[in-house]
């Protein structure tokens, strides 16, 4: 079957993150079964869904892990045909998921028949996750398994869409919810009541001078843009009616950090600063309160620009490296376990999360030459 026939089936299944994603993994197992490559599903502890892992070629050898993810964002609205039905506008291919990523999964099927032909002297390991896209869930539970599963690896791809280039650094990332509590009544009598939004707001202010102090202290990183990490409030949610105190008030925020600055750093500071503002409240027999919880986390990537990875990749990939993008992925988890890790996929990240995502017809082309050269190496 060809990248797009692939692709077709693949975005026909609606695998949205936080969903069970059974029908998709079934779907890869047997497409791989169908080529006498034995792939490995690796529950994870939700219980409904699973990461899928193959190997191609010796086990007992150090290889190449090419890793995806098999989780799409919600389709929303603003869609000019079905999102879950892959179509054809000039040459194009439309759908959810069409670029971020499953554009990149479809290649890596396509090009199976290939690997198992090689035959392969050095294995190439296929790492399909779930839950990527609400902060790579799925990845750690099988990066963690990967002793039991191969020989340690010499490095990892990832196919997030970056046109074809190697890239080199991502920001790390953490973000986290925050609920505000305090005690309601009438709005006639505020004095009787703690209003939660007020606080919460409190919170904002602090989030915001925090950032400004990144923006103008840094650590900076010259290939970042922004240079300096970033922390942000995207969510801000509480109150019932204008006539009543609000007792509840959700904030929902997030941190991105430069290659150097543990993402969890900055939660820590700002944690620091929510407690320095409630201290003086409670102290004071306020009925205030702050509940936190991390929603995402993973680390930057930060691959040397003398890493031997990356001047395979060019050569893979027949495009020069970037030193940075703005969006993060797995491949920082990867570096965290001692694999050298960049990014390389097919297309465009500006298609991502949008109506009638999309990836261009040359853009799996692109990918399938790089993926043979891959195979060529490993031969």
């Amino acid at each position: 079957m060809t990248a797009a026939a692939l692709l077709s089936d693949l975005v026909a299944i609606p695998s949205v993150c936080r969903t069970p994603n059974g029908a998709i993994v079934d779907l890869v197992r047997a497409h791989l079964a169908r080529h006498g490559v034995e792939a490995q599903v690796l529950p994870g502890p939700e219980g409904d869904r699973a990461n899928l892992f193959a190997t191609i070629g010796p086990r007992d050898v150090p290889g190449l892990v090419l890793s995806g993810h098999l989780d799409v964002v919600p389709a929303g609205e603003g869609w000019s045909g079905d999102p879950f039905s892959l179509r054809r506008m000039g040459d194009r291919l439309v759908g959810r998921g069409a670029v971020d990523m499953k554009g990149f999964v479809a290649c890596l099927l396509a090009l199976v028949p290939e690997m198992v032909r090689a035959p392969l002297t050095r294995p190439i390991h296929l790492a399909l996750s779930y839950d990527e896209e609400v902060g790579c869930v799925g990845v750690r539970h099988m990066i963690a398994r990967l002793p039991e599963l191969c020989a340690p690896p010499v490095g990892c791809l990832v196919g997030e869409p970056s046109e074809m280039r190697p890239v080199l650094r991502h920001k790390g990332k953490v973000a986290g919810r925050l609920t505000v509590r305090g005690r309601a009544g009438h709005s006639s009598r505020p004095d009787l009541a703690e209003n939660a939004v007020h606080l919460a707001a409190d919170i904002v202010g602090l989030v915001r001078r925090l950032h400004e102090g990144f923006s103008r202290q840094g650590p900076f990183h010259p290939l970042f843009e922004p240079a300096s990490s970033t922390l942000q409030v995207g969510v801000i949610a509480g109150g019932t009616g204008v006539n009543v105190v609000p007792d509840t008030c959700r904030v929902e925020w997030e941190a991105r950090a430069v290659p150097g600055t543990d993402p969890m750093t900055i939660h820590d500071v700002l944690q620091a600063g929510i407690a320095d503002l409630v201290a003086p409240l409670r102290q004071a027999g306020r009925a205030v309160s702050v509940e936190s919880e991390i929603l995402s986390l993973y680390p930057a990537l930060d691959l040397p620009d003398d890493a031997p990875l990356r001047g395979l990749a060019e050569a893979w990939s027949g495009r020069p490296a970037l030193g940075a993008v703005s969006y993060g992925t797995e491949a920082g988890l990867f570096q965290a376990a001692g694999i050298p890790s960049l990014i390389c996929g097919p297309g465009r990240i500006a298609e991502a999360h949008r109506p009638d995502e999309s990836i261009g017809l040359s853009d799996l082309d692109q990918c399938c030459a790089m993926l043979r050269r891959v195979i060529a190496h490993h031969k």
